[in-house]
Parts: structure tokens; C-alpha cells; sequence
């Protein structure tokens, strides 16, 4: 199987199923599904958040990398339950160490999983410039970040199921806050060169992954997912 762009800024198609769904990424999956009836608009349900230079605002340029031999847990609530992702340095130390800087700051405050394409098999979220309640902006819908870049990480792993990793635009150190998690061993051919960092683990929650997975999906290539999937709030503990 070609690889192909997780994440993909300035190069995704507008669609205009739903006024908040449009297409995440050109990508060759299933035909397109017609639109359900458009769900109600959920309330924002943490506080926003704000960017630096304040204390515990969101950081405006890339994060510290994590310390080399360390973990930390995100436990990351939805409107579908709870995934809790073990963040491992191993894995990717820069990544993880954006993930987290992102999650304790409140970036991924009500911000939805706004694609889930069949191949490969993963559902993916992050867009927070874009993709947050209650301000979607539907001609720009999953083509967004943090403002900034960071760069890539050796992958040593396989993407099995419950893997996490961060989404590119399908060139070299273009990760920023989009992340996937993957949703079987066989979602990627891992005979190819890797080229998205993987920087963690879902150790609890992947029947809260797998009913995101199933929720509808359509648009010009048939991945947008059509009903709403919010990330309401994440904790960051370490050991």
C-alpha cells in the first residue's frame, strides 16, 4: 500500500456536506456516502485556550523535546468516552513532547476527530485552528495547526493497533498537532519507509476509538466524519 498524507495543509478538498464537514485529505478510499441529518451543535464543553506568552498558555513555536527515558499519560476525554495514551520519549521525542506541551495547555479543548478513512485504517484529530467547536470553518476544515512545525522523529516501531503518531502534510518535519490513532496491525504495509512519528499508546479506550471509527463518514472522498466527535478535555499526568 502507498503511504499517503495524514495531514495535508493547503492541499485538501472543501466539500460541503454538513456546514462544519469538508474533505481532510485527497485520498483514494471508499465512494462518498450521502449526508444524514445534520447533527445539533454541542455546546463547547472545556474553557479555550489561549496562546503565550501567559502562564500555561499554548506555546507559539515548537515544544522542548521530552527527556530522553521518560513517559507520561494523557487521558483524554470525548463525547464517546475515554482514551488514555501512554506518551513514551523512545517513541519520539519531539512529537511526544508536542503532544503533551499541547494537551496540558488546553489546545485540544473541543476540537474534533474530523476524518476516518478506511485506508489507512485511523481516525484523526488535532486540527485546532479549524476544526474546534463552536468556530468550525468549513472551507478550511482539517487543514490546520499550531501556528508552528517540528521535526520528524526516527521511527523504530510498527504501527499496530492502538498506536499514536502525528499526522504530516506528507513532507519531511511538517508534523504540528494533528495525531492518529491507528486501528488494526494491518492499517499500514510496514514493509514501506515509515514517515509519521509515532510517539505513543493507547493503553485504555480503544472500544472508545473503535466507536468513533464507526460513526458516519462521506465527503468528496468519503473520509469527513459526519457526526460529531469531540475531544472535551485532556489531563497530563507523569509517574
Amino acid at each position: 500500500m502507498t503511504l499517503v498524507s495524514i495531514s495535508s495543509p493547503g492541499r485538501l478538498a472543501t466539500v460541503g456536506l454538513v456546514a462544519w464537514l469538508v474533505a481532510a485529505c485527497a485520498v483514494p478510499t471508499s465512494p462518498p456516502t450521502p449526508s444524514p441529518t445534520a447533527m445539533p451543535t454541542i455546546p463547547p464543553a472545556a474553557p479555550a485556550y489561549t496562546l503565550g506568552p501567559t502562564p500555561g498558555a499554548c506555546p507559539t513555536a515548537a515544544p522542548a523535546a521530552m527527556t530522553v527515558g521518560t513517559t507520561a499519560t494523557v487521558t483524554m476525554t470525548t463525547n464517546f468516552g475515554t482514551i488514555v495514551i501512554k506518551v513514551d520519549a523512545s517513541l519520539g521525542a519531539n512529537a511526544g513532547g508536542t503532544f503533551l506541551a499541547l494537551a496540558r495547555c488546553g489546545y485540544y479543548n473541543n476540537v474534533l476527530f474530523h476524518r476516518i478513512p478506511a485506508s489507512p485504517a485511523v481516525i484523526q484529530g488535532g486540527d485546532g485552528q479549524y476544526a474546534r467547536l463552536p468556530s468550525i470553518e468549513p472551507d478550511k476544515y482539517g487543514q490546520g495547526g499550531p501556528g508552528f512545525t517540528i521535526p520528524d522523529d526516527v521511527v523504530s516501531a510498527s504501527y499496530t493497533r492502538g498506536t499514536v503518531a502525528m499526522a504530516n502534510a506528507g513532507s519531511a518535519n511538517t508534523g504540528g498537532s494533528q495525531f492518529f490513532i491507528v486501528l488494526t496491525d494491518t492499517a499500514f504495509d510496514q514493509s514501506t519507509t515509515p514517515t509519521y512519528a509515532i510517539f505513543g499508546t493507547v493503553t485504555q479506550g480503544m472500544d472508545v476509538v473503535d466507536k468513533i471509527a464507526a460513526i458516519p463518514v462521506g465527503g468528496d472522498n468519503g473520509d469527513s466524519a459526519l457526526q460529531i466527535a469531540v475531544i472535551t478535555g485532556t489531563t497530563v499526568t507523569t509517574p
